[in-house]
């Protein structure tokens, strides 16, 4: 490679100034057509590329660590240590698969080269590339197949499992880091995955998002249950919570589960406990023929819409009035969940906006069951676990919990300050 390869150029077409690096990246494409060579694959020039940093790297390494050139050691200097000769040794790199490189000795055995470390096989970018796939639900042979195949590398299934059981203990670390101490709501809700327990079954996976005081989504954890989706697992759920520093919520969402609001008054007494609309909404069409749809439409939105909780209990009179015959079921759902549909029409429409659906928790679990349904069913509960936490690093690459996921409910948190006012200090002092 000559020192053009790296040097800033105009670009021949349009006359513009290259940065150093779209020079490099113009000048290999030239050198692979002018001899004829793939820029990618086994024999690319890429993988040549990659080889000549790596070893020119290493070399310069090795000069800084003896104080001197190659055949260029002083005389009378009181170190004895030099070069001695080299070894080969092959690494996997992401952009060009298995390279094979000439690492440099010393006669004393104490170069320890940072680059490529000794006993590194993989450049640091495929551990990561790993984790990605494993948390996109490809199984361990299917990741080894794919660096096969793409990369013309061969990392064996047993090398995959070890880089992804490294995240064990950043999962176990996650799941217990303190949390915020009041969120201005927190939504609930649960997934089921298969595992394999003898027989494969499926297995409820708990998952809570908060929203911070600053208006930001918070995924607070995932918790492993072991029958259906309950309220009595949710109070160890919420204990959890408040022993990591959960101190006040103004709001729980959830999808209409019997008995959690007893089990969230004994844990946050204040926390208001607000049945997700648009469940409510989807689960009313479940009781209804289709050819009723539009009409029940039109004559529930005045329902959900309404100014405050009195005009909505004469709305649904009246559609109880229009439909109760044809649809008691109907009728009954809505005066069964009566108690936690109304708390959002006391508020403001901002707040409203935020609390009426579990969407924020619907768009992760969404992201799970990708995964999920890639995977087909987990050996184990921890390789389930482990899935869908990689899932969660991929938006969360902080391990703090805090998504990356742009935030719409930013103007919310104003309304919130206003109406809890009462509240809102305690934010500061708990």
């Amino acid at each position: 490679m000559t020192s053009d390869l790296v040097s800033p150029r105009k670009s021949e077409k349009s006359g513009r100034q290259l940065s150093p690096e779209q020079a490099a990246a113009a000048a290999m494409v030239a050198e692979a057509k002018a001899r004829g060579l793939a820029l990618t694959g086994p024999d690319g020039l890429l993988k040549l590329f990659t080889k000549n940093v790596l070893e020119t790297a290493l070399n310069e390494e090795m000069t800084e660590h003896l104080g001197h050139e190659k055949n260029q050691a002083e005389p009378g200097r009181e170190s004895a240590n030099v070069r001695n000769g080299e070894r080969s040794k092959t690494v996997v790199s992401d952009a060009a698969g298995e390279v094979e490189i000439s690492v440099p000795r010393d006669r004393e055995s104490t170069f320890e080269p940072q680059i490529v470390k000794k006993r590194q096989r993989r450049l640091t970018d495929v551990d990561e590339i790993v984790l990605s796939l494993y948390a996109k639900g490809m199984t361990t042979g299917e990741i080894s197949a794919h660096f096969a195949e793409i990369y013309g590398a061969s990392i064996s299934k047993e090398t995959i499992s070890r880089i992804t059981d490294k995240v064990v203990a950043e999962m176990n670390e996650w799941a217990s880091r303190p949390l915020d101490a009041v969120y201005a709501a927190v939504f609930i809700d649960a997934i089921h995955v298969k595992v394999r327990d003898g027989q494969v079954t499926n297995r409820p996976v708990y998952a809570a998002i908060g929203v911070t005081m600053d208006g930001h989504k918070d995924v607070l954890g995932l918790w492993m249950g072991t029958g259906g989706e309950g309220a009595k697992f949710w109070m160890s759920v919420l204990i959890d919570l408040k022993n990591r520093g959960v101190r006040d919520v103004f709001f729980l969402v959830c999808d209409g589960l019997k008995g959690l609001p007893e089990v969230v008054a004994n844990v946050w007494p204040q926390t208001i406990v607000q049945t997700c609309i648009v469940h409510l909404i989807r689960n009313t069409f479940r009781l209804v023929s289709r050819r009723d749809w539009d009409a029940v439409k039109r004559d529930i939105k005045p329902i959900y819409t309404a100014p405050n909780p009195d005009a909505a209990l004469t709305a649904l009179d009246e559609l109880d009035e229009k439909w109760g015959s044809k649809y008691g079921a109907m009728i009954r759902l809505w005066r069964n969940a009566w108690d936690e549909f109304v708390p959002f029409l006391d508020y403001d429409i901002e707040i409203r906006r935020m609390i009426c659906s579990t969407n924020a928790i619907e768009s992760l679990n969404a992201r799970y069951r990708r995964a999920i349904r890639a995977r087909g069913h987990f050996p184990t509960e921890q390789a389930a676990m482990k899935c869908l936490y990689l899932v969660t690093r991929s938006l969360d690459p902080t391990g703090t919990g805090r998504a990356r996921w742009t935030m719409r409910w930013k103007p919310v948190i104003n309304a919130f300050a206003i109406t809890f006012g009462d509240r809102w200090p305690a934010a500061e002092t708990y």
